[in-house]
């Protein structure tokens, strides 16, 4: 089975609620009700409902009223969300007035069901910013326990099985941090680790890279990456995790074990952890273009709860597979 079809079944039997904001976008629909369909997950979608029931009904679509449909601006708990969202944010100055406005978008208002646990999780971004998508995540459903920063995973499928997990690779950070401190770095990779437990269903095997292997090099870089595998171990002792290591000793057993003797990662490792995102960000797009490898993500990770967002210029396949990525995360935090 492949790994899209695994994680959809995954996403099946635990069943999660995944709220949809942008219920008037014309794939997200489509998306929905695909999903719907495939019992991929329980689909929440806002917007206001007679909008939503034309725009289904003339693009016919039959599963759409089996989603739950909130409208922003009118329903039940609107009052609750309002109150959770001043007492969240009343170090900030946020008046009742202000959250009565902010509670009818719906990007807000997706935070919301998911911080009120009325949601598993968001995907969102078909018609909205990066910065719109997250800046709600970041205010309301925040980090997850543990971790301070927000990183973004790339699950790397490659025609040669030779290198990782039978030709699989988790990269990160590709998507959002610019330049970690090492408990930054530290974080990155514990998260990384979860994540790819969560979605591909591999024990994580980290290689910390870095232009040196072992001290083959001196620099302050170098020194980070030493002092993030340290703090890596000691949030999360049972991590399998070795670095400072290039990246052939990370992924070549021959040169493995010559760079990097008696490392139980070098040269058999399927999570690489990149120093910083301009390198991250590279890489992937290489190993992508020059190894024509599968690129799947951005894959959110560090929040509280599982928020993906998409690339406005997104099919309908891909949000369907973002929503059940995003099931699989959600189950991956219970």
């Amino acid at each position: 089975m492949e790994l899209l079809e695994r994680i959809k079944e995954n996403a099946r039997k635990h069943n999660k609620r995944i709220v949809l904001p942008e219920g008037l976008e014309d794939r997200t629909l489509k998306a929905a009700d695909i999903l719907i369909a495939e019992n991929i997950a329980r689909i929440i979608i806002l917007g206001n409902p007679a909008d939503i029931e034309r725009e289904a009904s003339k693009n016919n679509l039959k599963h759409i009223s089996k989603a739950l449909i909130i409208d922003p601006k009118d329903h039940e708990k609107k009052e609750d969300y309002v109150d959770l969202m001043v007492e969240l944010r009343k170090h900030k100055g946020l008046t009742r007035d202000e959250a009565l406005k902010l509670i009818e978008d719906p990007l807000y208002l997706g935070t919301l069901l998911i911080k009120n646990n009325d949601a598993d999780g968001e995907v969102a971004g078909a018609m909205n910013a990066t910065g719109d998508v997250l800046r709600p995540a970041f205010q309301y459903v925040k980090t997850m326990p543990g971790i301070s920063v927000v990183s973004g995973a790339f699950i790397m499928i490659l025609k040669d099985n030779e290198f990782g997990e039978n030709g699989m690779l988790i990269f990160a950070d590709c998507a959002v941090h610019p330049d970690p401190t090492d408990k930054e770095l530290a974080e990155i990779a514990v998260a990384t680790a979860n994540t790819t437990r969560a979605i591909v269903g591999f024990e994580p095997r980290i290689a910390m890279l870095s232009f040196s292997t072992m001290g083959s090099a001196s620099h302050e870089m170098v020194d980070k990456v030493v002092n993030a595998t340290k703090i890596a171990l000691d949030m999360d002792p049972s991590l399998k995790i070795d670095g400072e290591m290039q990246a052939d000793a990370a992924i070549i057993e021959s040169i493995g074990k010559k760079k990097a003797p008696g490392s139980n990662i070098a040269g058999i490792a399927n999570v690489l952890i990149f120093p910083t995102l301009d390198a991250g960000n590279i890489a992937y797009k290489l190993v992508q273009r020059l190894a024509h490898a599968e690129a799947i993500g951005p894959v959110l990770q560090g929040l509280a709860a599982p928020i993906n967002d998409l690339s406005r210029g997104c099919s309908v396949s891909d949000i369907v597979n973002l929503v059940a990525i995003t099931a699989n995360q959600a189950a991956g935090l219970k």
